[in-house]
């Protein structure tokens, strides 16, 4: 059985070390990803798991076009202010609760 999670399965990760550009890219997430709880591509992504991690943070998509969307916007919008670290297309979410 397929839970809603496991759909959201191609990642992509980044590092900031900017809190306020982190809130912008979980958003930007929020307006990338078109499937039925777009929230659950940015779970893990709180800011004691971005400090713990050294600024890395991985959101997910449904489909791989959605994760182009995100880093194409990303780059229009904030370029110079994180770097993608990889992307990975079997990297399924889990649930935060």
């Amino acid at each position: 059985m397929t839970t809603d999670h496991q759909l959201y399965r191609y990642s992509a990760t980044f590092n900031t070390s900017d809190l306020a550009v982190l809130h912008c890219l979980r958003a930007l997430c929020q307006f990338a990803e078109k499937g039925r709880y777009p929230q659950i591509g940015w779970g893990g992504t709180k800011e004691s798991l971005w400090r713990a991690s050294g600024g890395n943070f991985t959101v997910r998509f449904t489909l791989p076009k959605y994760r182009e969307v995100y880093i194409s916007e990303a780059s229009r919008l904030l370029k110079g202010y994180w770097t993608l670290v990889r992307t990975n297309d079997n990297d399924p979410a889990t649930p935060q609760r």
